[in-house]
């Protein structure tokens, strides 16, 4: 057994003490000013970082650190409130290790979120955008080194975010009057926010909105056979858009201004799950 091997064993045993047999059908992925979402889950198990072997404590505001299975339209969800990021120091292993943690307790889906800059000059803060594709320009990759048991040494992007799964989330916000885009996410690596010329290239590369997480998740969900969907909260214009400095504040005030379209689109999402 790899190291990385038996950093996913040993994390998911601990994990796994604390369930009481109940098993995950999904990971979901709350990020900045996102974490309240796991409240509304019923008969929940919380679980701090800190009392999970392999899991760094939490260093950015609106990143709570706590796990917690529930009950969320009739299936077993384990919610992440905060994500670890790699411009806190993580090498993409880390990074991807909830996910990996989560395929070994059995969850067949990740459902991954995102507060993103919006490149579309079009978007509004508050948008919600499906994301229904992804440049990685991070540099970095979560399957490098070694394949590890039940992982693909080349796994198939070509449908990373699965269009099952955004038919869903199309007709759920739909039938609950929700707006909903789409667009493509581009991940970088942080921690600076983007310059205005960096904004332009991103424009011309294809991207829709910028972040600084969520696509060393989806690779490793794919590479473990998950199916994946990726919603991005818009929080604010990117640079060169926006007449205004761009700030963390903005973004967490804009979360919490979605919170409830924001959750009764996962709520519905989640409902529907195969």
């Amino acid at each position: 057994m790899t190291d990385e091997s038996a950093r996913i064993a040993t994390a998911a045993d601990a994990i796994r003490s604390r369930l009481e047999g109940r098993r995950p059908a999904a990971l979901l992925v709350l990020g900045s000013g996102l974490g309240g979402f796991a409240d509304r889950l019923e008969q929940p198990v919380r679980i701090p970082w800190a009392e999970i072997p392999g899991f760094p404590p939490p260093t950015v505001p609106g990143h709570d650190g706590v796990l917690v299975l529930g009950r969320v339209g009739g299936r077993e969800v384990l919610a992440q409130a905060g994500r670890f990021h790699m411009y806190e120091g993580h090498p993409a292993q880390v990074v991807a290790l909830p996910v990996r943690v989560a395929a070994a307790l059995g969850a067949g889906t990740l459902l991954v979120t995102n507060a993103a800059g919006g490149v579309r000059r079009t978007f509004a803060p508050g948008a919600l955008m499906l994301i229904a594709d992804h440049l990685n320009l991070t540099g970095r990759n979560p399957l490098i080194g070694l394949v590890l048991p039940g992982e693909e040494r080349f796994p198939d992007m070509s449908a990373a975010y699965d269009p099952g799964l955004r038919a869903v989330a199309r007709a759920v916000a739909r039938a609950h009057g929700i707006a909903l885009e789409e667009g493509v996410y581009e991940g970088l690596l942080g921690p600076t926010y983007e310059t205005p010329a960096e904004v332009r290239m991103l424009e011309r590369l294809g991207a829709d909105a910028v972040g600084m997480s969520t696509v060393m998740e989806v690779i490793a969900a794919r590479a473990r056979g998950l199916r994946c969907l990726g919603i991005s909260t818009i929080t604010n214009l990117a640079a060169g858009i926006s007449a205004s400095p761009l700030s963390h504040a903005e973004v967490m005030e804009t979360a919490a201004r979605v919170r409830d379209d924001f959750g009764r689109l996962l709520e519905g999402i989640l409902a529907r799950l195969d």
